[in-house]
């Protein structure tokens, strides 16, 4: 299945077959699920630039899961050294039996590889210089030579997938050419406001009453997170589920029934704090606190556009 659908000159209905069926377990992604598509399926290893919470990690779980191979995680950070990426020799039976294939413990590079999987680095450009270029190879010769071990050759569909913020640059590398030369690039926004209810609903059963209007307001004042001046970055969609459930527990506590009820409106803005003010990073350059912005952003929806706020 999985060669079959790596070589795919010929038999372009079978990857139509295998998006539409990955397309329908994806809210609001079907461009970048096709372009995605086309750049793995065509041997190409890939960049997803992008905020969090723009459905990358759902995108490249639902195409391994389709396609039968595995997908490895790794966070790129500081601590991700080139012997954690391709593996090491046993440090105990290397005292017992010295060095041997047999005693090698592969990092996630080498099974990736040697299993045909994704290889997927989170916050690739957080990772150090010396780790990345650990990648060249694998990425240009599709295998790679460890010393007392052999030469590692990846099955046809491993991939190297990469993502990174580009709005955090706290810590971070520069991406080198060689790095950049190897990779294809796909930017990836946010959904629009109906993709981000339809995920917000699904993730969180809320329905009717109280439910369907806190799914609006929860998408709204999460986006209004990313517009605000004061905010360097925004609350992803992950903000908006997490308000609407813990918003539904206040309204049980609170005794509160309907989106007309005198206490609703101030049950989302105590939602929003829980929910959103971890989330939104602010503008060094502005002196402000997280629950001020959140405050802002309640009045403009529940104060001074009503009408948006208003039932139906």
């Amino acid at each position: 299945m999985t060669d079959e659908i790596a070589r795919t000159d010929g038999e372009p209905s079978r990857l139509a077959v295998s998006r539409a069926r990955i397309a329908s377990r994806i809210v609001g992604r079907e461009r970048e699920l096709e372009l995605t598509l086309a750049a793995v399926a065509a041997g190409r290893d890939i960049l997803l630039e992008g905020p969090p919470g723009t459905s990358k990690t759902t995108m490249l779980t639902t195409i391994t899961e389709e396609w039968g191979i595995p997908l490895l995680f790794v966070e790129g950070n500081a601590d991700l050294t080139p012997a954690k990426l391709v593996g090491h020799h046993n440090p105990a039976r290397v005292l017992k039996e010295d060095y041997s294939a047999e005693n090698f413990v592969a990092g996630p590079l080498v099974e990736a590889m040697r299993d045909g999987g994704f290889l997927y680095i989170e916050e690739f450009n957080r990772a150090p210089e010396d780790t990345l270029n650990a990648l060249l190879t694998a990425m240009a010769d599709r295998s790679i030579a460890i010393p007392r071990v052999g030469r590692i050759r990846a099955k046809p569909t491993f991939r190297v997938i990469a993502s990174m913020n580009p709005y955090d640059n706290m810590g971070t590398i520069r991406l080198s050419t060689s790095v950049h030369d190897r990779l294809n690039r796909l930017a990836i926004g946010y959904q629009d406001a109906p993709s981000e209810e339809r995920i917000v609903a699904l993730r969180t059963g809320a329905a009717g009453g109280v439910g369907e209007r806190l799914t609006e307001d929860a998408v709204a004042v999460t986006r209004a997170t990313r517009r605000h001046p004061g905010v360097r970055q925004g609350s992803s969609v992950r903000g908006a589920i997490d308000l609407v459930l813990v918003a539904e527990q206040l309204a049980q506590l609170r005794g509160i029934h309907s989106p007309d009820d005198e206490g609703y409106p101030e049950l989302v803005f105590d939602a929003m704090v829980v929910a959103l003010s971890g989330r939104i990073h602010l503008d060094e350059a502005i002196e402000t606190t997280p629950e001020r912005v959140l405050r802002e952003i309640w009045e403009d929806r529940f104060i001074l556009e009503p009408a948006a706020a208003a039932p139906g």
